[in-house]
């Protein structure tokens, strides 16, 4: 790993991080393929409708907004999971985010403070695999041939679903014993702390900043960063989430609860979905960079381009298929691709905000365009892979074994 940034500088090394790591890998974003998107059928007809949809909605009975802070902290601290979605859909018939969201749910349901809080900082720290592996309800066996008795098969620990549940448990561990080192009872009031010390900033970006920096250098799992080709790049996906996830919740409630901190400029929180969708939506060009041009082979050709440009006019249902596994990354590559889509979403508000009057309607029906936010744009990409049968079957990249998204 780098070292982590300078203090007050996170969010702006991950800009200028993600920014120069895209073009050396020669990834191309023109303002051309940016305007295409802004002005389709697809975007205009679904932006509105679609950006709302973030899944933050927590049908739970809560003690006090504290408790709720803490299961919205933990559910952030769990989003990932997304390399073996393929592998949820055919063993809970679930995909990523739903099946963490389900886990969480059941750490609540099943957790009691006389019977093992698991949503406490010791109950994290003590959680073990098997209980892991009940709660999100996976095998985590595989069958393979007795080694002397021919027909007969036995199970043992091993597959994708054994490697997940270690890494869920990994991180609760992990994150669990550092709360408790710190003296903290669970990770919402970590995170309430560190909302109170951004509140004291002199300015909404330095207030981003103060709590990013303190999430990201207090839990490892949140430390999502890496040296490519001997540069560093920050990405920080799921930290951002979680702050933004706070305003989602609370931010709307008078008063609220918690110090709320302004992400309208917010970076991106980039995962598999957002640069394989700006891949797909012709965003993001990867003809020219040598170590990822073959990836999604017929991403980006004028005929898929049509078709994905234009508005939806088929069932809104389908019926549910085990989605199909995209290219297999390498941990460099992707977070190449992850950080192009950081880059790409800068230049995608940067050119909606200053698209030409010749571009829009007369009658101001589509200016509301220029005024989207990094955080909505995101939500928009996210969401709308999922809304459109014919975008849920686009192939999204693949990394295992990583915590990080």
């Amino acid at each position: 790993m780098p070292p982590l940034p300078p203090s007050r500088k996170y969010i702006q090394s991950i800009r200028d991080s993600s920014r120069s790591l895209r073009e050396k890998a020669r990834i191309m974003i023109t303002a051309d393929a940016i305007e295409r998107l802004l002005l389709s059928p697809a975007f205009i007809t679904s932006f509105k409708r679609v950006s709302t949809y973030h899944g933050l909605n927590l049908p739970l009975n809560f003690s006090s907004r504290l408790d709720e802070l803490n299961l919205l902290s933990i559910l952030s601290l769990l989003n990932f999971a997304s390399g073996y979605r393929v592998q949820l859909h055919q063993e809970v018939a679930r995909g990523a985010w739903d099946s963490i969201r389900a886990f969480v749910f059941s750490l609540y349901l099943s957790s009691s403070v006389d019977g093992g809080n698991f949503l406490s900082a010791k109950g994290m720290a003590a959680i073990d695999a098997t209980k892991v592996a009940e709660l999100l309800g996976v095998n985590v066996h595989i069958e393979r041939a007795h080694d002397t008795i021919p027909g007969l098969t036995v199970g043992q620990l091993g597959g994708p679903m054994h490697e997940l549940v270690k890494l869920i448990t990994t991180v609760m561990n992990e994150t669990g014993t550092v709360l408790v080192n710190l003296g903290y009872p669970n990770l919402g009031a970590f995170v309430a702390e560190a909302l109170k010390e951004g509140a004291k900033a002199k300015s909404s970006t330095e207030e981003l900043d103060i709590v990013l920096e303190r999430l990201v250098r207090a839990i490892p799992a949140f430390q999502d960063m890496a040296e490519v080709d001997g540069q560093p790049v920050y990405c920080f996906k799921k930290a951002l989430f979680l702050i933004h996830a706070i305003v989602l919740r609370f931010g709307s409630l008078t008063p609220p609860p918690f110090p709320i901190p302004s992400t309208a400029q917010s970076p991106i929180f980039t995962d598999n979905v957002l640069p394989s969708m700006l891949v797909h939506l012709g965003v993001i060009d990867l003809s020219a960079s040598p170590t990822l041009s073959r990836l999604f082979p017929s991403a980006g050709s004028p005929e898929n381009l049509k078709v994905l440009l234009e508005a939806w006019n088929g069932p809104e249902t389908a019926p549910k298929v085990v989605p199909k596994e995209g290219p297999i990354l390498t941990s460099d590559q992707a977070y190449v691709l992850r950080a192009a889509a950081v880059d790409a979403c800068e230049l995608i508000i940067k050119v909606a905000g200053s698209l030409p009057a010749e571009s829009l309607p007369d009658d101001g029906s589509l200016d509301w365009i220029k005024q989207i936010t990094l955080p909505e744009l995101d939500l928009w990409i996210w969401a709308v892979a999922k809304d459109r049968p014919d975008y849920r079957r686009l192939e999204r990249f693949v990394l295992k074994n990583t915590v990080f998204f």
